[in-house]
């Protein structure tokens, strides 16, 4: 009973240290506040507290992947879609975390929500589908710098989908089958000017070489008789034919 009146007041005094400990693990930071006023910034490690007068925050420095929900987009060419996108970011100044922001989550969030908007309402729909790389390098370079003053570093920001309404997707459906088409007639006619331009190549030649015709007459006849058919083929020289010609024209 004597040592009632000591026990209590050392029981307070090691409850109170127990509850001033802080262990701060290797990917935190602790900011300590002192009267309300900034004190410091803690480093790993155990650290002491005094309740009451001290008045610690907790800062993770890992890197935060945030999931942008899906935002309704007005895009350039007046098409309406809706885009999500991640948001890769972690914490490097972790006073101004705290003291310069009340949420910097939230805040980060929503700032990439409107910029999400307001970026991707500046571009044709054409350059939300093929050109998200300089997109994504776009975004992260204004929420980077729109954050930086809550000690924020975004290291990486990824459109994941753009999402087109039924209308929308049998409309480029239809567009992607006539340029399809479009290029097919292109490759087409390319193909009969180059055919042409060889024909009179050929031509030429053969006009300038009456031996070539009775040649390409031989290969003619080569090519019909290899074929397995019923078709019999009476070889005429060219030279009658030819003499046959002249004499029609003096008899005119």
């Amino acid at each position: 009973m004597i040592l009632a009146p000591i026990l209590v007041p050392v029981a307070l005094v090691l409850g109170l240290f127990l509850l001033s400990i802080k262990i701060v693990v290797e990917y935190e930071r602790l900011v300590v506040f002192f009267l309300g006023r900034f004190q410091a910034v803690k480093m790993p490690g155990l650290r002491i507290i005094i309740p009451g007068i001290q008045q610690a925050v907790r800062v993770d420095l890992r890197v935060i992947t945030m999931d942008v929900p899906s935002q309704d987009v007005i895009s350039k060419d007046n098409v309406t879609v809706k885009v999500n996108a991640v948001l890769y970011f972690r914490v490097v100044d972790p006073e101004k975390a705290i003291i310069q922001v009340e949420d910097y989550y939230n805040a980060t969030s929503q700032l990439a929500q409107t910029t999400l908007r307001s970026v991707l309402g500046q571009h044709d729909l054409d350059e939300m589908l093929s050109e998200r790389e300089r997109m994504n390098a776009d975004l992260q370079e204004i929420i980077d710098k729109q954050s930086d003053a809550w000690g924020i570093k975004v290291t990486n920001v990824e459109i994941k989908h753009v999402d087109l309404n039924e209308t929308m997707v049998r409309a480029i459906a239809r567009q992607a089958e006539a340029e399809r088409e479009r290029r097919a007639k292109v490759i087409h006619a390319e193909g009969e000017l180059q055919a042409s331009e060889k024909l009179l190549a050929a031509a030429n030649v053969i006009a300038a070489n009456p031996q070539a015709l009775q040649l390409r007459y031989l290969q003619t006849l080569n090519d019909i008789s290899s074929e397995n058919a019923t078709t019999i083929v009476f070889p005429i020289p060219i030279d009658i034919l030819k003499s046959l010609q002249e004499k029609q024209v003096d008899a005119e």
